[in-house]
């Protein structure tokens, strides 16, 4: 994202300091959060990946060490009870049983972060 340089420190934001923790984006699918996966993994940059139920996450870090999240959201028409009690835990995301459940190329967010296409 944005390099600092060689000399830059790790960030301890939003940890044991004030300053920026992370940024995140949504993505329109879940094919394009795993494609993002194998990206972020082939660089040596995914740091993990959770599902909070409504939203499912990657994490990564930039060359400076700050952290950034990938997400695809949860349309709200397929929220259901398992989901919206979810959001309070995070738990190890499985990409594949989430193409299962939703399907690969399904819009994201519709209802909730974007009007409906």
């Amino acid at each position: 994202m944005f390099e600092l340089g060689a000399t830059a420190g790790a960030s301890a934001a939003g940890r044991s300091t004030v300053g920026l923790y992370h940024l995140a984006w949504e993505v329109d699918t879940l094919a394009e959060l795993e494609r993002l996966e194998r990206a972020l993994a082939e660089r040596g940059a995914l740091g993990g990946a959770s599902d909070h139920g409504t939203t499912k996450s990657l994490y990564g870090r930039d060359p400076d060490g700050l952290e950034f999240e990938v997400a695809w959201v949860v349309p709200a028409d397929r929220l259901d009870d398992a989901a919206l009690a979810a959001r309070t835990r995070i738990g190890r995301l499985d990409l594949a049983a989430e193409k299962d459940r939703y399907g690969a190329t399904t819009a994201g967010g519709v209802g909730i972060s974007t009007s409906a296409r």
